[in-house]
């Protein structure tokens, strides 16, 4: 079976109020996603940001070393009518981040 196993999906930011932001919490404009409704289907999926570091770090299970590395979070709920979500990640993204891409992985399929 050969099919995607990822979505893409921008960063915009984080959850803000008027004067306060709330960095746990991601904003995340996935690709194709325009309602509501349409991101019921992602809720729970896992999101990966992958990035590029200064140094390389040796590879878990292989001799080679790697610049490669990916902070892993989870999507929770809907934000907003325009088929934006609401992802949280075990350690929060960098602001430098805004504007770039993370996967939104389809595998963990719910019944």
């Amino acid at each position: 079976m050969c099919g995607r196993l990822y979505v893409r999906g921008k960063f915009l930011g984080f959850q803000r109020g008027l004067r306060n932001q709330n960095p746990n919490t991601s904003l995340l404009k996935l690709e194709g996603v325009m309602t509501k409704d349409e991101t019921k289907y992602y809720f729970g999926k896992r999101v990966a940001y992958i990035y590029k570091a200064k140094v390389a770090r040796k590879v878990v299970g292989s001799d080679k070393k790697s610049r490669l590395r990916v902070l892993w979070g989870r999507i929770t709920r809907s934000h907003g009518n325009s088929g934006v979500v609401r992802a949280k990640f075990a350690k929060n993204l960098p602001a430098e981040a805004m504007g770039s891409m993370c996967r939104v992985m389809l595998f963990p399929q719910r019944g």
